[in-house]
């Protein structure tokens, strides 16, 4: 069964497209080691909300836009084998500077269910 790892976070505005540069080069990563598809989204419609939202839950200040992505994989265990691999790879050491607040992130693993 396919397993999808989710992750949301704040990135400062400006720095759009570092981002899109660093998630690149970490997709390059995941996908040598194993994820069949990785994609990434810069928030243009992401409501701030009061009790509960994206935003909140990550604590994204108001010079930060919220970033959602997910990374395929062909099941869990491949996941997990091709996550410690990826985190051990040469590669990760080249990433420079990461332009997400990693203090914030959050990130989920998932079995799909549905896929139309």
């Amino acid at each position: 069964m396919a397993y999808v790892m989710s992750y949301v976070g704040a990135v400062p505005t400006t720095k759009k497209a570092d981002y899109q540069a660093h998630a690149a080069r970490m997709a390059d990563v995941f996908k040598s080691h194993g994820a069949t598809r990785i994609v990434e989204c810069w928030g243009n419609m992401v409501p701030p909300g009061e009790v509960t939202s994206f935003p909140l839950a990550v604590q994204a200040g108001p010079d930060e836009t919220v970033v959602f992505g997910w990374q395929e994989w062909p099941d869990k265990a491949t996941h997990e084998t091709g996550m410690k691999a990826a985190m051990s790879d040469p590669a990760m050491g080249n990433m420079g500077e990461v332009p997400i607040n990693g203090k914030t992130m959050i990130f989920a693993g998932f079995d799909v269910l549905t896929d139309v």
